[in-house]
C-alpha cells in the first residue's frame, strides 16, 4: 500500500508452471532498457537493474525455486517477442521450461496462437511451438558436450566422474552418483550436488552453473529420471529443458540415441518432458534439440513495489 512516501510502483507478472517449475513472466512494468538485441538489453538489466530481478523473483513476492522472464522488444523482426530469463540469484542464458511457461502465457493473453513462433533471448532465437492439444515444443539453441567423462575430485565424497555439456546453460551431468534420485531425498541431493559444482568450478570448468544427476525412471515409456541442481541452489521441479538438451547432446554423441528418435526424461517429481534432435554438424558434435513440455497458468497478478517498503526489492 502506498505510505505517504510515493506511489507503489505497479509490475504486471503472469505466473504459471511447466512440469510443476513456476515462471513469472513481467509482461508490464518492467524497466527501460534501451535499444539493441536482447542479449544487450540483458547486459543493461544485469547491470543497472538487478534489484527488479530481486523484487520479482526473490522474497517476499518470490522464492528460490521461481524463475522469472521479463518481456522485451526483440531486434530480430521475425520474433514474437524478445525474452530474459532470470532466477534468485542472476541472469539465465535460456531456459527450456520457461519457454513453455511463456508460449503458454502469451496464448492466454491472446497474442499468439496455435504454431510456430520465435523468441529472441539472450543466447540466440529459438522457435516454440503451442500444439492443439496445449502442449509446446522448444527447438533449443544448439548443443553440445564440451569434456567427456571428466572426473574431479569432490572433498568428502571423492571422485565423480561426468560430462560438460552446453545447452543454452552449461550443465554437469553424472551418472554414477550413488544417490537414490527420489523427491523425498531432494534435501541430500542439493547439498550433494552443490559439493560437486563447486568441485567442478575450481577444478577446471568454472562455466558449469548447473548439476545433472540422472538414474534408472520409474514410469512406462520414460528413459531416465534425473535431478537438476540450478544456479541458486534451488532443484528443478521440472525435468528441466536445457538439461535435458544437454542430455541429448551427451547420448548424440556417444551414438546411444539416433537422430529423430524419442527420449522421455523423468523429472525427481515424475513430469516428464519428451526430447529429440537432429544433427547441426555431426564432425563436431552439434546437435539441434527440441523439447516437449506443457505448461499451466496458475495467477495473473500485480506486484507493488512500495517505496517505503523496507524490503520493496527482495531479499539478497
Amino acid at each position: 500500500m502506498d505510505l505517504g512516501v510515493g506511489v507503489p510502483q505497479r509490475v504486471t507478472a503472469i505466473d504459471s508452471h511447466t512440469g510443476g517449475e513456476p515462471t513469472r513472466i513481467v509482461i508490464a512494468g518492467g524497466p527501460d532498457l534501451g535499444a539493441g538485441s536482447v542479449a544487450e538489453k540483458a547486459r543493461v538489466f544485469g547491470e543497472k537493474h538487478d534489484c527488479f530481478r530481486r523484487a520479482v523473483v526473490n522474497e517476499p513476492r518470490g522464492s528460490d525455486v521461481l524463475v522469472g522472464a521479463l518481456l522485451v522488444e526483440p531486434v530480430d523482426a521475425t520474433c514474437a517477442a524478445g525474452v530474459i530469463f532470470f532466477n534468485n540469484v542472476g541472469l539465465l542464458g535460456m531456459c527450456g521450461h520457461g519457454t513453455i511457461g511463456l508460449v503458454v502465457t502469451l496464448a492466454h493473453l491472446g497474442r499468439i496462437g496455435v504454431g510456430a513462433h520465435r523468441f529472441e533471448t539472450t543466447v540466440g532465437v529459438v522457435t516454440a511451438t503451442l500444439h492443439a492439444d496445449g502442449s509446446v515444443s522448444v527447438a533449443n539453441v544448439d548443443s553440445f558436450r564440451k569434456a567427456h567423462a571428466a572426473t574431479v575430485e569432490v572433498p568428502g565424497i571423492g571422485p565423480i566422474t561426468g560430462d560438460v555439456a552446453w545447452s543454452g546453460n552449461w550443465f554437469f551431468l553424472v551418472a554414477e552418483h550413488g544417490q537414490e534420485i527420489v523427491h523425498v531425498n531432494a534435501a541430500a541431493l542439493t547439498g550433494f550436488a552443490t559439493r560437486i559444482r563447486r568441485a567442478v568450478n575450481a577444478q577446471g570448468f568454472p562455466e558449469v552453473d548447473h548439476v545433472e544427476l540422472y538414474g534408472s525412471p520409474t514410469q512406462a515409456g520414460s528413459h531416465s529420471r534425473s535431478f537438476v541442481l540450478c544456479p541458486g541452489g534451488a532443484y528443478d521441479r521440472s525435468p528441466c529443458g536445457t538439461g535435458t538438451s544437454a542430455k541429448l547432446a551427451c547420448l548424440a554423441a556417444d551414438g546411444k540415441l539416433a537422430e529423430g528418435a524419442e527420449w522421455a526424461q523423468e523429472s525427481i517429481i515424475g513430469s516428464v518432458f519428451r526430447g529429440s534432435f537432429r544433427w547441426v554438424d555431426r564432425a563436431r558434435g552439434i546437435i539441434a534439440p527440441t523439447i516437449t513440455g506443457i505448461a499451466y497458468i496458475t495467477a495473473e497478478t500485480t506486484l507493488l513495489l512500495d517505496p517505503a517498503d523496507p524490503f520493496r526489492w527482495g531479499l539478497t
